[in-house]
C-alpha cells in the first residue's frame, strides 16, 4: 500500500511537472542561455515578451553589442559600463572588499561612504580587475572526437589534455598577454566551449554609499523580499593612452568602452520586459534524485552547522572592538551569505518536493529507455550508476565540509597553506637569485595583505571553537569510518584533552600569527622551519585526513561524473524539440522575463516594488542592521526625489523580476526591451533557494535596486551629479505602475 501511495505521488508530481512545461503558452522564464544561441534559441519568444534589439545588438563579435558593457567583475561578480568613460555599476557586496582595502580607522569609507569628485580623487584598487568577453566559441566536435569510447579517470584526463591544447593553441595565435582565453565543459561534458576575454587590472573605486545603505537590512533581510538596500558601488576601467589594458599608472586614462549602457529613469510596470546579463557562478539544474538526497541529509545541515560555529565567534570579536569590525566585514559578510543560502535551500528543496520531482524525471527517462535495445545499451545502467556513485561518496562530502569549513577556515593555517608554493620555490637548488628575489617580494607583499586584516586573539578564539567542532562531528556514528587526525590523540596526551592549551602553544610558536616573525622567515626561508612549525603541521593532518577519503573514493565519484554525463544526454536525445541550457560555470549568460509580483504562502501577496516609506518603516537606530543615515532620513522625510520619483510622487528603491539568476549574477543589469539599464541585480528571494537545483517558476524572483534610487543617493543626497553626468540618461514618459493600493490581485 505505502509503495502505492509513493507511486501515485511521483506519478502526480510528474504530470504536474509536464502541465507546468507544456501546459500553457508562456515561456517559464527560466533558462541560463548562452548568448551566441539567442538568435536561435530565444528571440522570438524574446520579441514576444517586449524585446525591441536584434539578436545581433545584444551578441556579437564583430560590432558593438550589450555583451560588451558587461564585465565579468574581479571574478566573483558582474558589473556593467554605463558611461563612455568606463564608469561600471555593480553590487556594494560585490564592492565590499575593495572598498575595505581603501578604507582605514581614521578614513572609514565602508561605514561613511564615499564619492569622487574628480578623476583623481577616485581610489585604486589593488588586485581588483574585470574582464569583457570577446568572443565564445564551439570547440565541441573537436574535444568530443579525441573522448570516443573512453570513460571515468581516462575521459577525465583526455578532455583536460584536449582543452588546454586549445586554449594553449588560442594563446599563441593572439599572442597577448592581456588576452585570457578558457575552454570549458556544458551539459555535464557532452559539450565544450572557448572563451577569450580581455583584462583590464587598474580599477578604481569612484563611489560608494555609506554600509548603512548598501547593507540596509544586514542578514536578517538577506534573501527576503520586500528589501530596501541600496546594493550598489561605483568604479571604473582606467587604460593606458592607446585604451589598452595597462598595470596602474598614474598616467592611465579612463578607458572608452565599445558599448556603453544608457540608464532610463522612466521606471518600470508590472509584467515589462527584463532581461539579465550577466556571469553566474554554478547552477546543478540536472543533478538527480540521490544528489538532492545527499544535498538535504548530507552536504547543507552540516556546512551551516560549521558556518554557524564561525559567525558567533566573530561577531563577538567584531563586536567587542571597531578596528576588528572593519578587519572581519568582508570576510563576515560573504561567510553569513551563504550560510543563510544553505539553510534556505533545505527548507525551499523539501517544500517544493524535489526529490519526488526528479524521482519523476527519471522514471519518464527509464521508461524511454525500455523502449529501445540502442539505449538500453547506451543507458541502461544509468540510474543504478548515480546511485551507487552517491552511496559511495557520502564520506567525501563529509570530509570536504570538515577541511574547507573546519580546519582551513582557521586563517593562520590557511596562511601556513600560501606559503607552500614560495618555501617550495625559495629552497629548490634550481632556483637561480633572481628568481628568489621575486618570490620573496611577491610572499612579502602577501604578508602586508593578509595582516591587514588579521586579528590574532579573534583566529585563536575560533581555532579552539573549530577543533571542538570537528571532533564532535568525527564523534556521531553516521561519520565512524572517517579518518580522525592525530592531532586529537597530541591534544590528549601532551596537553590534557585542553584545545586553549594545544592551541595556545600552537598560536604563540607558530611564524604564521606574526607579521615580523614570518617576514624573518621570508628573508631566510628554511623547509626544515617550514614543515615543523606547529601550524603547518596541523594544516597537513587536516589535508591528509580529507586526501585519505577523496582518494578512496574516486572510483564512486567517476560514477556520478560519468551517470551525469550519460544521463542529460539521454535527456536531451528524448526531448529533441526542447531547447536546453546548461548549468552555469561563471560564463556570460542571459537570461530574460518580467517584472512581477508573487504570492509567496497562503493569505500573503509581495507587490512588484519597494518604496523609501518601507526606509522608514524599518529604521531601527538600536539595532545596527537597519540604522538609516541622517542625510538619507531628512531626505526622504521631504520627499525631495526630483526627477528621480515616480508618477506618484514616490521614490522606489527595489523591485522584483521573474528571471533566472544565481551567485555571480550580483551586480548584473536589469535591462529592459530598448537595451537600457533600469536597476542591479543583487539578491534572490528566500522562498525560491532551492532554485540553483530546481526552478520554481511560480515562486523564484530576482530582487533588483531601482537605478533611479542609485541615482538619486549619488546625485541629491551626496552631490556626485559630476558621475550622473557621464551617463546617457534616458527621460521620457514615467511609466505607469499603479500605487500599492490597486497591485494586489482580485481575488484577494
Amino acid at each position: 500500500m505505502k509503495k502505492w501511495i509513493q507511486f501515485l505521488l511521483v506519478m502526480m508530481l510528474s504530470l504536474q511537472a509536464m502541465a507546468s512545461d507544456f501546459g500553457n503558452n508562456k515561456p517559464l522564464d527560466e533558462g541560463m542561455w548562452l548568448p551566441m544561441f539567442i538568435s536561435r534559441l530565444n528571440h522570438v519568444d524574446m520579441k514576444k515578451e517586449g524585446l525591441k534589439l536584434t539578436a545581433e545588438e545584444i551578441y556579437s563579435v564583430n560590432n558593438s553589442s550589450l555583451k560588451d558593457a558587461i564585465v565579468h567583475f574581479g571574478g566573483f561578480c558582474t558589473g556593467e559600463i554605463v558611461s563612455d568613460k568606463g564608469l561600471i555599476f555593480t553590487n556594494h557586496h560585490c564592492g565590499y572588499g575593495g572598498i575595505q582595502s581603501v578604507s582605514t580607522v581614521e578614513n572609514d569609507y565602508l561605514t561613511n561612504g564615499f564619492f569622487a569628485k574628480s578623476f583623481d580623487q577616485e581610489k585604486a584598487i589593488d588586485g581588483l580587475f574585470v574582464r569583457f568577453l570577446q568572443r565564445m566559441d564551439d570547440v565541441s566536435e573537436k574535444v568530443n572526437g579525441e573522448l570516443k569510447g573512453l570513460s571515468g579517470v581516462e575521459r577525465q584526463k583526455k578532455a583536460a589534455e584536449v582543452m588546454a591544447a586549445i586554449k594553449e593553441a588560442k594563446e599563441k595565435e593572439l599572442n597577448n598577454d592581456s588576452y585570457e582565453v578558457s575552454v570549458k565543459s556544458f551539459f555535464e561534458g557532452n559539450e565544450f566551449y572557448m572563451f577569450v576575454y580581455e583584462r583590464f587590472d587598474d580599477i578604481r573605486l569612484v563611489g560608494t554609499p555609506p554600509e548603512a545603505v548598501g547593507k540596509f537590512g544586514g542578514d536578517t533581510d538577506n534573501w527576503m523580499w520586500p528589501r530596501h538596500t541600496g546594493d550598489f558601488s561605483i568604479f571604473r576601467v582606467y587604460a593606458n593612452k592607446d585604451n589598452k589594458p595597462a598595470k596602474y599608472s598614474k598616467d592611465n586614462v579612463p578607458y572608452k568602452p565599445k558599448h556603453h549602457l544608457p540608464v532610463s529613469i522612466n521606471g518600470v510596470q508590472k509584467d515589462d520586459f527584463a532581461m539579465i546579463m550577466g556571469y553566474p557562478g554554478s547552477t546543478d539544474r540536472y543533478l538527480t534524485s540521490e544528489g538532492v538526497k545527499q544535498q538535504i541529509e548530507v552536504f547543507n545541515p552540516l556546512f551551516v552547522e560549521m558556518r554557524d560555529a564561525i559567525l558567533k565567534t566573530w561577531r563577538k570579536h567584531m563586536d567587542a572592538d571597531p578596528k576588528v569590525r572593519l578587519q572581519y566585514a568582508s570576510k563576515y559578510a560573504s561567510t553569513a551569505n551563504y550560510w543563510k543560502y544553505f539553510i534556505g535551500q533545505t527548507k525551499g528543496l523539501k517544500r517544493q518536493h524535489v526529490i519526488e520531482k526528479k524521482q519523476a524525471e527519471e522514471a519518464k527517462f527509464n521508461q524511454w529507455i525500455s523502449q529501445d535495445a540502442s539505449r538500453k545499451k547506451e543507458f541502461g545502467d544509468v540510474t543504478d550508476m548515480l546511485k551507487e556513485g552517491y552511496e559511495g561518496k557520502r564520506d567525501g562530502r563529509v570530509a570536504y565540509v570538515l577541511l574547507t569549513q573546519g580546519g582551513f577556515r582557521m586563517e593562520a593555517v590557511m596562511q601556513a597553506r600560501r606559503m607552500g608554493r614560495f618555501v617550495g620555490e625559495a629552497t629548490s637548488e634550481e632556483t637561480s637569485k633572481i628568481s628568489l628575489e621575486k618570490a620573496q617580494e611577491a610572499a612579502l607583499e602577501q604578508v602586508e595583505g593578509f595582516f591587514k586584516d588579521y586579528n590574532y586573539e579573534t583566529d585563536k578564539a575560533l581555532a579552539v571553537v573549530l577543533l571542538r567542532k570537528y571532533k564532535e562531528v568525527l564523534g556521531r556514528k553516521e561519520n565512524k569510518n572517517l579518518p580522525v587526525p592525530s592531532v586529537y590523540e597530541e591534544i590528549e596526551r601532551e596537553y590534557d584533552g585542553s584545545y586553549e592549551a594545544y592551541v595556545e602553544k600552537a598560536y604563540t610558536s607558530s611564524m604564521f600569527t606574526d607579521k615580523g616573525r614570518l617576514e624573518a622567515f621570508i628573508k631566510n626561508p628554511n623547509a626544515d622551519t617550514y614543515n615543523n612549525d606547529m601550524l603547518k603541521v596541523l594544516h597537513d593532518e587536516f589535508f591528509q585526513s580529507y586526501m585519505t577519503v577523496a582518494q578512496s573514493e574516486q572510483e564512486a565519484q567517476m560514477k556520478v561524473d560519468d551517470g551525469n554525463r550519460l544521463y542529460v544526454k539521454g535527456i536531451r536525445e528524448m526531448n529533441p524539440e526542447k531547447a536546453y541550457y546548461p548549468n552555469a560555470n561563471s560564463t556570460m549568460r542571459l537570461t530574460y522575463g518580467q517584472v512581477r509580483d508573487y504570492i509567496p504562502g497562503d493569505a500573503m501577496f509581495y507587490a512588484y516594488y519597494t518604496t523609501s516609506k518601507g526606509l522608514l518603516e524599518k529604521e531601527d537606530p538600536k539595532n545596527h542592521e537597519f540604522v538609516l543615515p541622517k542625510e538619507i532620513k531628512e531626505s526622504v522625510v521631504k520627499k525631495d526625489f526630483g526627477r528621480y520619483a515616480d508618477q506618484n510622487g514616490e521614490l522606489r528603491i527595489a523591485f522584483i523580476t521573474n528571471n533566472d539568476i544565481t551567485g555571480g549574477n550580483s551586480g548584473s543589469p536589469v535591462i529592459n526591451g530598448n537595451g537600457e539599464l533600469i536597476g542591479l541585480a543583487f539578491d534572490g528571494n528566500w522562498e525560491a533557494m532551492s532554485g540553483d537545483i530546481s526552478f520554481e517558476p511560480e515562486l523564484q524572483r530576482c530582487i533588483n535596486v531601482d537605478v533611479r534610487y542609485v541615482l538619486w543617493i549619488i546625485d541629491k543626497v551626496y552631490g556626485a551629479s559630476n558621475i550622473v553626468n557621464e551617463m546617457t540618461i534616458v527621460e521620457g514618459k514615467k511609466a505607469k505602475g499603479k500605487p500599492y493600493e490597486a497591485l494586489m490581485p482580485k481575488k484577494y
